[in-house]
């Protein structure tokens, strides 16, 4: 019996948890959904973090297919320490040691009759397409892992509107308007990527800036013909979401909307199998999930800045009086590596937020360094989101119907913060000025908002929204489809 053609799929990502975590999801729904093959390619630092007694390629069996995890070199083995080590040092590595190493994964799949049909990378990876590229890859797609609205952003900015954005961010006022993206209503310098806003060669994160041209470039080469490498992006997002941003991508840029991309969705037991790759921060057992089990519906302030995000001493302790003053139970995850460059403050942070737990709020509290936030989520105690608004924790929100207080620090945050006020979900935090800190009586009143009738009704109502186009014959199930049967092997 001859057997049968599948697309195979190699995703590499960059070596962080915000990287990981969706690039997982994503192979689990090629292959769980659209009956692909999927290799999921992560830095060797990241992959002795997810299977500490393993060595070279995993492969996770699941009922109707399999996920396989292979590891590259960065250049940085042991991991990288940004307290210590140099960030373009680190880059400039990154794209040398990757790509030789990424070739050799290639060149092995291909020998074990596993050819790859599509490699796919994560942001920060553009040499990932010239590699492809040179091992006979058909094709590469970009893995958008941030709102397709900041996308649009970077495209509009580098093809006209560059000069709009440096004379309204020059202005110093965050409210500034900007006439950036067709279609859509202004956006303010806050809500667009703050790497747009950059007007100095100095700051650290100029190079950001030439990075993201070079993908526009790639993106609008790739889409166009010429003989380019045909270049695609997966949005981590879906069509009723960010329908006007979408719109005014299509004409320039090969864009699929297939999210929201998340395999707990699908997942009909949430628990992990024996052989699920860890994440790369170390949960604090299950005593979360007990402890919420015990909290009335919709009654919990959950609180957390995500995996690379950090919390100030300043920001902590106005947190802790606001929960103090709200007098609702709250689960908040701080980091181990919050403050770790600056021992003073880490341990000013964890006295305060002990305290925070131990006092009787009317509901209790409760720290960990860190959770599963998609079961998290999904708990029905769970009432609120209190989040620095990266794009997977808003994407999380919306799916499981949480109303989200959005306190935006840097990147696409401010990006998804808009998103979030646009469909009705959630509402921004004003920071103080200066130090970017949201104070206790602003944090309370937007937890009080955030969990009124009217906006958890409206998440309630996106939640159904988010999970139709993922479902069988929803629009975003069938984008993902049709896009994997382009690779299929004749």
């Amino acid at each position: 019996m001859a057997r049968r053609q599948q697309a195979h799929f190699l995703i590499v990502t960059y070596p962080s948890q915000g990287h990981v975590t969706p690039a997982r999801h994503l192979a689990r729904r090629l292959v769980h959904g659209a009956g692909a093959r999927a290799t999921v390619c992560v830095p060797v630092s990241a992959f002795r973090k997810m299977f500490p007694a393993d060595d070279g390629e995993v492969v996770v069996e699941e009922e109707g297919g399999a996920v396989a995890y292979a590891a590259y070199s960065d250049g940085y083995d042991g991991g990288f320490d940004r307290a210590v080590d140099d960030h373009t040092r680190y880059m400039a590595q990154l794209s040398t040691v990757g790509a030789r190493t990424v070739a050799g994964v290639l060149r092995r799949l291909r020998g074990e009759g596993r050819p790859v049909t599509c490699a796919v990378y994560t942001l920060l990876l553009p040499w990932v397409a010239g590699v492809a590229r040179d091992h006979g890859v058909g094709a590469v797609a970009v893995f958008w892992i941030q709102p397709t609205t900041a996308l649009a952003a970077y495209y509009h900015y580098f093809r006209g509107g560059r000069d709009a954005v440096v004379a309204a961010a020059a202005s110093g006022d965050a409210s500034a308007e900007v006439n950036l993206l067709p279609g859509l209503p202004p956006l303010r310098v806050r809500d667009i990527p703050s790497f747009l806003a950059i007007t100095s060669d100095d700051d650290p994160f100029a190079f950001v800036l030439s990075e993201f041209a070079e993908l526009i470039d790639t993106l609008e080469r790739g889409g166009g013909g010429g003989g380019e490498l045909p270049t695609y992006v997966l949005a981590n997002t879906f069509d009723a979401m960010e329908r006007d941003a979408l719109a005014s991508l299509r004409p320039h840029i090969d864009v699929v909307a297939v999210g929201p991309v998340l395999s707990f969705l699908h997942d009909a037991d949430e628990t992990k199998t024996a052989s699920s790759p860890n994440d790369l921060f170390d949960h604090d057992g299950g005593g979360y999930l007990d402890w919420l089990g015990t909290k009335p519906a919709r009654s919990v302030v959950y609180i957390s800045f995500g995996s690379s995000s950090v919390m100030s001493k300043n920001q902590v302790a106005e947190i802790a009086a606001a929960m103090a003053e709200s007098k609702k139970p709250f689960l908040w995850v701080i980091r181990k590596d919050n403050c770790k460059d600056d021992d003073d403050d880490n341990e000013a942070i964890k006295k305060l937020v002990t305290a925070a737990a131990a006092a009787d709020t009317g509901g209790g509290g409760m720290a960990v360094e860190w959770c599963d936030q998609a079961r998290v989520l999904s708990h029905a105690s769970v009432g609120c989101f209190v989040t620095h608004c990266g794009w997977n924790s808003t994407v999380e929100a919306v799916a499981c119907g949480v109303p989200v207080v959005a306190a935006p620090q840097y990147s696409d945050q401010g990006t998804s913060a808009w998103v979030v006020e646009r469909i009705g979900v959630g509402v921004r935090a004003a920071a103080r000025a200066g130090d970017g800190v949201v104070e206790a009586a602003e944090l309370g009143r937007c937890v009080g908002a955030a969990m009124s009738e009217a906006v958890a009704g409206r998440a309630a109502a996106w939640r159904e929204e988010a999970r139709a186009a993922v479902a069988r014959g929803g629009a975003s199930e069938r984008n993902l489809s049709e896009f994997v049967r382009r690779f299929v092997p004749k």
